[in-house]
């Protein structure tokens, strides 16, 4: 049964390996790169032609993007369609890959090449727990193909992931699976036993979709339960208010959203969750948040912000960096863990989100801070996609999307009719617009391509123009300046018309206050963008979370860093005379590289 369901969710990826190249003379597979094609080293340097940043982009799709009588393919990427992010040279490179790496050779039915994997690997880091975790599955997946002798392999995977559990890894990670890969050994008396001694809760407490008066939090529990969510603003409990019941079922990955109301305007609450009425936090682990401002009522407000954050161990404490600066929210910009794999969500996709959510820094950091995220296309399928104009097509475009809602807890997720990842909110006298790059781009080398789609661009317009927040924030997955990642069409470079609307609507509405955000590129800048306008406009852009790899700093911007890991605070005044916002980025060591404060308007 293992195999059938592996082919299944590998049968996209690997239609991938066989498709064709089809594009404008000279834009071909063999003279198309990028300097998102992950190459470096682990140090934190990159091989030269990484990072000196793509000039040659082609068009690459698999053979059903192409639709009778159509010239060019209504889904692709700018970038090689295939397993390159998974290769041996990748995986050396990047810890983010490595996993992948073996997990995919488990779903392709050959663990035992998973197991020479995880073996070479241990022979360089013998105290990885990952690398233990995989061999549990990988034994597992051996035992449950053999007809005899299965007993050898389980006991070797009770051995492995015993090994990961002395060498700190949580249970929980045992727990989330994928459980359906972890079947065999959860079956066993050691694991049993362990569960029963567990947490009920395998990730979160993850809050986000925050008020004045309300909050939501995402939990996913280890088995299906009742859970709620009990707050109070004292140290006294006795004036405990309770949110709703949330259901957390397998259907939805045994995660649930919990909604809070009644909460007093700006105030600090401590909370802990109950899992079928058992309290879940110790007194010492007990969590806590400060409920927001009115929406419209002026104020301060602190936001952390940043992108790309593929999975890397050694970074994974920027989490503690950017809770340490007491954000008010934090935005995670698109990139967030990489997965790579178009096509229907399974095992591999989990797996890949399962690595950060169990990680006790990001546990930490979205147990007290809301937390709002967008997509890009590491995270909706594969390096430079644009996934075209249909909600329908292809057939795993909105399964992707569910996919995506069940892991956060953002305010919405485009229309009813039209699911993506974009949404608004206020807080403090600013607006929020968070935008959705890629769910309905279309090609950037067709005529009048669009990244936002009819839809999204439509509502952004609308509700921009009629805005009354005094600071407006246009949040993109990628750099709203052309000059970002010269020679390629992924960025607003690609769609200058569409991007000059959203412009010329401003201007021509006298909208005062407008800022834009950004990331997709592996370093923290600012840029002044060209435009016609009446007042200057400022793009802030961090995207190096976690990532080993960087891009090189292109000419003209104000200020542009890439050494560390880093990430953007934003303070945000709406009601200096000039409104304004101070901007500091900081690096993975917590020292400030760059502070200065921007006017927003005029």
């Amino acid at each position: 049964m293992r195999s059938t369901f592996a082919l299944l969710c590998l049968f996209p990826i690997l239609a991938c390996m066989s498709s064709c190249n089809r594009g404008e003379p000279g834009r071909n597979k063999e003279s198309a790169r990028s300097d998102q094609s992950e190459t470096g080293d682990e140090s934190g340097q990159s091989d030269q032609w990484e990072t000196r940043g793509g000039t040659n982009y082609g068009i690459f799709a698999p053979d059903d993007a192409w639709l009778e009588g159509d010239s060019l393919p209504y889904y692709g990427s700018e970038n090689e369609w295939s397993r390159r992010m998974f290769e041996e040279a990748p995986a050396d490179r990047f810890y983010k890959r490595r996993g992948q790496r073996q997990l995919l050779a488990i779903l392709d039915g050959k663990p035992e090449l998973a197991v020479e994997y995880c073996e070479k690997r241990l022979q360089q880091d013998p105290a990885d727990p990952e690398i233990y975790y995989m061999l549990t599955l990988a034994y597992a997946s051996i035992a449950d193909e053999r007809k005899t002798g299965k007993r050898k392999w389980l006991v070797k995977a009770e051995e492995s992931m015993q090994k990961a559990l002395d060498l700190g890894m949580p249970f929980g990670r045992f727990i989330a699976g994928p459980r359906e890969l972890m079947e065999p050994v959860s079956e066993r008396r050691i694991f049993r036993r362990l569960f029963a001694e567990a947490s009920p809760i395998v990730h979160g407490p993850m809050l986000g979709n925050a008020t004045a008066d309300g909050i939501s939090c995402w939990v996913r529990t280890a088995e299906e339960s009742a859970v709620q969510l009990a707050a109070w603003k004292s140290a006294d409990p006795s004036d405990t208010i309770f949110s709703s019941i949330a259901h957390t079922v397998a259907e939805t990955d045994y995660s649930g959203v919990m909604e809070l109301d009644g909460l007093e305007p700006e105030t600090n609450y401590h909370y802990n969750i109950l899992a079928d009425g058992r309290t879940v936090f110790k007194e010492s682990e007990i969590p806590s948040f400060k409920s927001w401002r009115p929406e419209d009522e002026p104020g301060l407000f602190r936001l952390a912000f940043g992108g790309c954050a593929g999975y890397t161990p050694d970074a994974e404490k920027i989490w503690n960096v950017i809770l340490a600066e007491s954000p008010d929210a934090f935005f995670i910009l698109g990139d967030n863990t990489y997965v790579d794999l178009p096509g229907m969500p399974g095992p591999f996709h989990d797996y890949t989100y399962y690595r950060r959510y169990s990680r006790p820094e990001f546990r930490s950091l979205v147990s007290h801070v809301p937390v709002y995220s967008i997509w890009d296309d590491h995270d909706a399928a594969i390096d430079d996609i644009w996934m075209g104009p249909y909600v329908d097509k292809p057939d795993w475009k909105l399964p992707m999307i569910r996919h995506y809602q069940r892991l956060w807890v953002n305010p919405g997720y485009g229309t009813e009719e039209w699911p993506g990842c974009w949404y608004s909110f206020k807080q403090a006298d600013i607006e929020f617009f968070m935008l959705d790059g890629r769910t309905y781009r279309t090609c950037p080398f067709g005529p009048d391509p669009t990244m936002l789609g009819p839809v999204q661009k439509k509502w952004l317009l609308e509700n921009l123009a009629n805005s009354t927040a005094t600071i407006k924030v246009l949040v993109s997955p990628v750099a709203w300046t052309d000059k970002a990642k010269p020679g390629s069409h992924d960025t607003w470079a690609g769609f200058l018309d569409e991007r000059d609307e959203i412009f010329n609507l401003i201007i021509e509405n006298d909208i005062n206050g407008v800022m834009l955000m950004s990331a997709d590129r592996h370093r923290s800048e600012v840029w002044q963008v060209e435009w016609d306008g009446p007042y200057p406009m400022y793009e802030f852009l961090s995207s190096r979370l976690t990532n080993i790899h960087f891009h090189e700093i292109e000419p003209g911007a104000i200020f542009s860093y890439n050494e560390l890991q880093s990430f953007g605070i934003l303070d945000f005044n709406p009601m200096a005379e000039v409104p304004a916002a101070s901007l500091q980025f900081v690096n993975l060591h917590g020292e400030t590289v760059f502070e200065r404060t921007f006017q927003i308007g005029r």
